[in-house]
């Protein structure tokens, strides 16, 4: 049935397959509400053709401003992209200025500790040549010494 309450009536509708339905009927909260409800609106006044027209305008006024907004947004994100782009790719240029830079100077150091190495060995051995030669010398003397016959070594 109806349900009644004191500012509303709640009428139930068919029951569908999906749930229920109701109808619900508001009533005024007091007398001095019944005289807001009644209150005549304002009498309409016809529409022109030259009123219509300005509102189309205006509709379309603000159509064209809606698009330009869009497209303005658009256009600074596309910008936004373009620099992160350019960023990035400066970046990464950095990047391998500095891991080429990097590599010069480690290839710069090795061949710098290789001359350092072979020039050690070379000393090394040029000072064994010397050490060698110094022995023959000595050998020499000692064969030609009139005391001792030919050593042979």
């Amino acid at each position: 049935g109806a349900a009644s309450h004191t500012d509303m009536e709640v009428k139930p509708i068919n029951k569908r397959a999906s749930g229920q339905a109701f109808e619900v009927i508001l009533k005024p909260l007091s007398p001095v509400s019944d005289v807001a409800h009644n209150l005549p609106s304002p009498p309409k006044r016809d529409i022109s053709l030259d009123d219509i027209e300005k509102k189309l305008e205006a509709a379309e006024d603000r159509r064209k401003y809606q698009e330009a907004q869009v497209l303005r947004a658009l256009a600074e994100k596309r910008e936004h992209e373009r620099d992160v782009l350019l960023k990035a790719m400066e970046e990464n240029s950095n990047f391998s200025k500095m891991a080429e830079e990097k590599l010069q100077m480690k290839m710069e150091q090795i061949k710098e500790n290789r001359d350092a190495y072979l020039a050690a060995m070379l000393e090394r051995l040029q000072e064994k040549v010397r050490s060698a030669e110094m022995f023959r010398r000595k050998n020499k003397s000692l064969s030609v010494h009139p005391f001792i016959k030919t050593i042979r070594v």
